[in-house]
């Protein structure tokens, strides 16, 4: 673990690792699908670069398992105790557009207005009210959460559209003094994250 301090009051969100459907394009939302191969392995790189970047106090994750296998191998290799679950960090739940391929979604409900589906605005409001307060209550924690939900929250916290989450992507929050929300920034490149 390193010796250095991540920025006062800040925690890291990282997006889980790669499943089989997002090589395959398909939206998973509250299906729960495992890691594969190449997502352990992004969870070892995160964790790696978590280890240079400061001094993290714990993991806490969704309940979904691509989330908590993540943690587990960020946790194990941080040496840090086992994941806690945070039901407020789980993927937005995508209703009939689970499983089908983004393409398809895009086309057939544009701008992801997708009926019986968790909506844009309560998604991004739940996510950044997670994250807000995590970083009130537990600064220092690494949060595995999911692509959607860590877009749309970002979104939400910073007033500027976020790019698309890669697997295995760190963004940290930081509080500022003066300034009412964090300031929100990715951590490394994803080059340095080894993302897809």
């Amino acid at each position: 673990m390193s010796t250095s301090s991540p920025p006062a009051a800040s925690i890291v969100i990282v997006r889980h690792g790669e499943t089989d459907w997002n090589i395959g394009r398909r939206i998973q939302g509250r299906t729960d699908i495992p890691l594969n191969e190449r997502g352990r392995a992004q969870a070892g790189e995160i964790a790696d670069l978590l280890a240079v970047s400061g001094r993290w106090s714990r993991v806490v994750v969704s309940p979904l398992g691509r989330a908590v296998a993540t943690g587990q191998i960020i946790a194990e290799r941080l040496g840090l105790a086992t994941p806690e679950i945070d039901d407020a960090v789980t993927e937005r739940d995508f209703g009939p557009a689970e499983g089908l391929q983004v393409s398809e979604v895009t086309a057939r409900w544009p701008g992801l207005d997708i009926p019986e589906a968790e909506g844009l605005v309560p998604l991004a409001q739940r996510g950044a009210a997670a994250f807000t307060r995590q970083l009130r209550e537990a600064p220092g924690s690494i949060v595995i959460a999911h692509g959607a939900l860590i877009r749309a929250a970002l979104s939400e916290l910073s007033g500027e559209p976020a790019p698309r989450i890669l697997n295995g992507e760190a963004w940290l929050l930081s509080a500022v003094p003066g300034i009412s929300g964090p300031a929100v920034r990715r951590l490394g490149t994803p080059a340095m994250q080894h993302a897809l």
